[in-house]
């Protein structure tokens, strides 16, 4: 029994926004929520959990709300916040959210929320919070007036910044909402850069360049398996996600440097899991294949998994719980799927029937995540993840059925890296831009023509893009198509383009 009070006592800190803040804190990140809709917060205790935190809170996607309690003091549905309670509210995480996003739709709107605070007047109202809009007076974090709530952050004198802080706000807007954050101060800008490229080595940019880069100029073997790993472990995580249904962590405290993924859930992190994932995997697969020292594969990749991993807390988008979920999910996945490679490799190039299965797969996977949960920026993500990776399986089975590609023999193994010359430079940037133009401008093409054509035959608006795409009708095939189409050009036109002009 006390071994149980324990872990339930760990489970609450790890789960805390305020562990979150103070790490924050301690890196230099201090945010300003004055002007922001904001709702009062119940506090751990300052040992970070060894008291119950309030079982009348639930955050939603970084708004914390209050429920009144019923009339026996207790309430009738499962948190599924972001851990401050484990007792029961009468509204639950996922009605809120469906509310929040369907007042998203209005155009009408008049409450913009920021930094991450979803909560409209009316919800708060309905459910009983109190509401303070900042400035003087209004209520920021333990209850405290916003202004003092400003003023206690270090370095703050007289409204004046501390020396070599500086303000700015978060890179891109919430995808979902077009909420674009309010200002923060850093006071490391190593830290604040250093972190940023960490969240980036899990988003799309990263993915449209490292993987077609190994693949065009390392080692065509180790990239298409590296994608089928990426495909099931992301797959699973954002399945996994929507089915627990837990919030980002409550802001404030937490200071939303990112607001891309604000709207998703938050359990486990794929971007921790995306983090563990490709790199060890990329050691493993390489490692006796490719010649190099063990401590230096290992190190790359234990640097990159946890630059990754306490990237998403610096940002205030997860708990540490959650990146620790994440990294052993992506574990077990691992352990799993990894000794099922060769095998599943195997079926993909050489099976008559491998690309009507493909297709079929890949597509029936689609259809199930949509039926998950509302409409969010994750369903488009398992789309586009999922038609990445029918894309690059059907080219894996063209080029083997052709013979283009042919895999080294194991007379050839291990593979040494060659000796870096100005030519073999060149020849490396040159399929690097060449072929990453070819995918940006394949995609942008695909997009134009998927998106209206999809729209006219299921008769909905094509207006406005962003409404469109929130239909499953649009969002399923489109982001199927036009990734698909992606994933195999990176493996069969490309090459086919450098061979062409001889750049193989």
């Amino acid at each position: 029994m006390e071994k149980r009070s324990r872990l339930v006592e760990l489970y609450h800190y790890l789960q805390d926004p305020h562990l979150v803040a103070r790490f924050q804190q301690f890196c230099g990140v201090h945010g300003s929520f004055s002007g922001s809709t904001s709702t009062t917060t119940s506090s751990s205790s300052g040992s970070g959990g060894n008291k119950e935190a309030d079982p009348t809170h639930t955050h939603l996607n970084g708004a914390c709300h209050h429920h009144s309690a019923g009339e026996n003091g207790s309430e009738n549905a499962n948190v599924l916040g972001a851990g401050e309670g484990e007792k029961n509210v009468q509204t639950t995480g996922r009605d809120i959210r469906k509310r929040i996003i369907d007042s998203n739709h209005r155009e009408n709107s008049e409450n913009t929320p920021q930094n991450g605070s979803l909560v409209t007047a009316e919800a708060a109202t309905a459910s009983g919070e109190t509401v303070g809009v900042g400035g003087p007076g209004s209520l920021g974090t333990n209850g405290r007036s916003q202004a003092e709530f400003d003023d206690s952050f270090p370095g703050k004198e007289d409204g004046n910044e501390a020396p070599g802080s500086s303000t700015v706000k978060p890179l891109r807007k919430n995808s979902l909402t077009g909420d674009a954050g309010q200002e923060f101060r850093i006071e490391s800008s190593f830290l604040y850069y250093m972190f940023t490229f960490g969240t980036e080595l899990g988003n799309e940019l990263f993915y449209i360049t490292f993987f077609p880069f190994i693949m065009w100029n390392v080692d065509v073997f180790i990239s298409r398996r590296l994608v089928m790993v990426w495909v099931w472990v992301m797959y699973l995580g954002q399945c996994t996600k929507d089915v627990i249904g837990w919030a980002r962590p409550a802001s404030p405290p937490v200071v939303k440097v990112e607001m891309f993924y604000n709207s998703e859930y938050s359990m486990p992190s794929t971007h921790a899991m995306s983090g563990t994932a490709i790199p060890f995997s990329l050691f493993i697969m390489t490692y006796g294949r490719w010649e190099y020292p063990f401590s230096l594969g290992f190190s790359l990749a234990l640097c990159w998994c946890l630059l990754v991993c306490v990237s998403r807390i610096y940002m205030g988008m997860h708990s540490v719980l959650d990146v620790i979920v994440g990294v052993l999910y992506s574990v077990l996945i691992l352990l799993v799927f990894l000794p099922c490679l060769d095998h599943i490799d195997g079926f993909n190039l050489s099976c008559g029937y491998a690309p009507v299965l493909i297709i079929a797969l890949h597509l029936g996977l689609g259809l199930f995540s949509f039926t998950l949960d509302t409409w969010s920026t994750s369903r488009g993500d398992t789309a586009q993840i999922l038609g990445t990776g029918a894309g690059v399986a059907l080219a894996s089975h063209v080029n083997y059925m052709l013979d283009l590609l042919p895999d080294p023999t194991s007379d050839q193994l291990p593979l040494t890296m060659p000796t870096l010359t100005a030519s073999l430079v060149l020849a490396a940037v040159l399929r690097f831009i060449i072929g990453v133009i070819v995918l940006v401008a394949t995609r942008a093409l695909m997009k134009a023509i998927t998106i209206p054509l999809v729209c006219r035959v299921f008769g909905i608006p094509c207006d406005d893009v962003r409404k469109a795409r929130q239909h499953m009708e649009v969002e399923l095939p489109y982001r199927y198509i036009v990734y698909g189409t992606v994933g195999f050009c990176v493996l069969f036109l490309v090459p086919q383009l450098f061979s062409y002009l001889g750049l193989s």
